[in-house]
């Protein structure tokens, strides 16, 4: 396999402001992210049409300049960053909410990072590994790594391999409860030696850089987690609060749900080139993302704020103020509505009951859809930070243009593909009638959020143009991205015929994402709704494509083929495309040294390149 070709299939896209649904991002599953950013995720989900996944030009003020040289490390000062979603831990093994991990990303490092184009970058490895450098094996069973071996922890200890291998067994353990899934592919981690780790595979995976990629899977320390293995893992604090590290700073204090504070690892290898620059930072929690827009952008008393689910109206004249820019970066995040392909008012409730109307109805879906103006979306809620797409992946090479016609809104299109359904307005309400179903009167949630709801009501006004009445209702985002599905609110249980909200994949790899709309990933109560299809999709051509899609080799041209395929069958089924959302954040126009703002990665990825200029 080409490196070369696999960077390229990996480009992404990067730029401008936005995240996906109102908080961070709700749910984990996976190679899926499930968001609750959407205004506003968000982690943890249109393309603009332009479907290359090209770089846009709104990250036209990063700075990607280095630090003068002779800068000495730590002799910045501090360093303000607010995230206003407060991390409560940062252990990033332990959480799948992006407030910890990217408290943690300060702290811990991964083998490789994911760069804001989505290529690998080299950490803790001395490489990536490659058909051609001989870390790929031939049969696609394993990937060794070579590590780097300057590395120290932060209590002085050198790296090795031993940790790698012991961050595996960490999570294997099931009753650990590390928040990827990840591990159930691996076999073995092997040391061959201090600084050589080889990772054995279950199966042959074409995309073998997952454990130990990203922010999501830093390597931990054995000498201080072993013993928190297991069970004993979440009464860990104090490691959990404050792990021991090989990345630029070290935790201080943390005070859940309120603040972290850092100082430089005075251990850390870029010390000798000036790296880090400030001596000690601070994540601040609480408040709200308008209020910490304002202050990095228009009072100028803080150099970072995160996840800015704030309306571009609103931005804008801050941004005026000329004390900081706005940043953002586009991944496979996208807003979109699912369509229940279940019934939500049978017994049980969105289980195995097929949809009167919903499922293989192709000219409703299509006639809901082209209905739809998301350029307005887009207009009243994100501005730069969002695109109007077509597409649930609009990524790179592998985003389709089969479904362009939902990029220009055709109520009178939509309107003849409902008389050719005979569903009709018989009693002059303004409603059409399905016959055997009644009205076409759907409820439709989504989470508590001024954008969001700003976006309903835009969608409830071109579906009544088409005689499709929409009852809008909106959920605590608490409750709604709640994993335990404590609420018959949250997304996994899907208790109404619409829901809307963002999901995004974790990694740049299509086939892992696409794979959460595959039958045997259908939340159950049975499986304490756990499975990443919720809008209940069962089609078997998808599940064999989602098959097949994972036995082939990134550089071979039918994987795009795949890709794209499956991404036509969900997108004209189960899901309606609405926006292509990016991340949005802000930097103080004196932080210099940050390049693009990273949307596949931690935020704070390279943040021992930072500077005050």
């Amino acid at each position: 396999m080409s490196w070369k070709r696999l960077i390229a299939l990996f480009a992404v896209l990067a730029l401008l402001a936005g995240a996906c649904g109102d908080d961070d991002d709700g749910a984990t599953d996976g190679d899926t992210t499930a968001d609750d950013s959407a205004d506003d995720s968000a982690d943890d989900g249109g393309d603009d049409d332009t479907g290359d996944g090209a770089q846009d030009a709104d990250n036209e003020g990063a700075d990607d300049s280095d630090a003068p040289e002779g800068t000495v490390a730590g002799s910045g000062g501090e360093l303000v960053l607010l995230q206003w979603q407060a991390p409560s831990q940062a252990n990033p093994l332990l959480s799948g909410g992006t407030k910890d991990l990217l408290a943690g990303s300060l702290v811990l490092e991964p083998l490789a990072e994911v760069g804001p184009d989505g290529a690998l970058v080299p950490a803790l490895a001395a490489e990536i590994p490659t058909a051609g450098n001989g870390g790929l094996s031939a049969d696609g069973l394993s990937i060794t790594w070579t590590l780097r071996d300057d590395v120290l922890w932060s209590d002085g200890t050198p790296f090795t391999a031993a940790d790698v291998v012991f961050t595996y067994e960490y999570c294997a353990d099931e009753a650990t409860g590390c928040s990827s899934d990840t591990i159930l592919e691996i076999a073995s981690v092997v040391a061959n030696d201090d600084y050589s780790v080889t990772v054995t595979f279950n199966e042959a995976l074409p995309y073998p850089y997952k454990f130990g990629v990203g922010y999501t899977g830093p390597i931990i320390q054995k000498a201080q987690m072993e013993p928190c293995k297991g069970a004993a893992a979440t009464g860990c604090s104090e490691q959990n609060f404050s792990p021991v590290g090989t990345g630029p700073y070290v935790v201080t204090e943390l005070r859940p749900e309120d603040t972290v504070t850092y100082a430089m690892n005075e251990y850390y290898r870029g010390i000798p080139d000036g790296k880090p620059f400030f001596g000690t930072v601070v994540i601040k929690g609480g408040g709200d993302a308008e209020s910490a827009a304002r202050s990095v952008l228009e009072v100028d008393e803080a150099d970072y704020a995160w996840n800015l689910q704030v309306a571009p109206e609103i931005l804008a004249p801050m941004e005026a103020a000329g004390f900081g820019r706005l940043a953002s970066g586009f991944t496979a995040n996208v807003e979109h509505i699912n369509l229940n392909q279940t019934d939500p008012y049978a017994d049980p409730r969105s289980e195995g009951t097929p949809h009167p109307l919903f499922v293989d109805n192709p000219d409703l879906h299509r006639a809901l859809s082209i209905a739809i103006n998301r350029q307005a979306l887009v207009d009243v809620g994100y501005g730069p930070a969002g695109r109007p797409t077509c597409n649930i992946w609009p990524v790179g090479a592998e985003s389709s243009t089969n479904n362009d016609f939902c990029l220009t809104q055709d109520t009178a299109g939509a309107n003849a593909l409902l008389d050719g359904l005979g569903y009709l307005d018989t009693d002059g309400d303004g409603i059409r009638e399905a016959p055997g179903f009644g009205p076409l009167e759907f409820d439709y949630i989504t989470s508590t959020n001024g954008v969001r709801q700003s976006n309903q009501e835009l969608i409830a006004a071109d579906w009544a143009a088409i005689g499709v009445k929409a009852n809008m209702l909106n959920a605590d985002a608490s409750l709604f991205f709640d994993g335990t599905c404590a609420s018959d609110d949250c997304i996994w249980k899907f208790y109404y015929p619409m829901e809307m909200f963002t999901n995004g994949a974790s990694t740049p790899y299509a086939a892992a994402y696409l794979a959460g709309w595959t039958s045997e990933e259908i939340p159950t109560a049975e499986k304490a709704w756990g499975g990443s299809n919720m809008p209940r999709h069962n089609n078997p051509t998808y599940d064999a494509l989602s098959v097949e899609s994972k036995s082939l080799a990134l550089d071979d041209p039918r994987y795009t083929e795949v890709i794209i395929e499956m991404n036509d069958i969900v997108s004209n089924a189960a899901v309606i495309p609405l926006i292509h959302r990016a991340s949005a954040s802000a930097w103080g126009l004196d932080i210099k040294g940050t390049g693009d703002l990273n949307a596949w990665d931690s935020e704070y990825w390279n943040i021992e390149d930072w500077y005050r200029g």
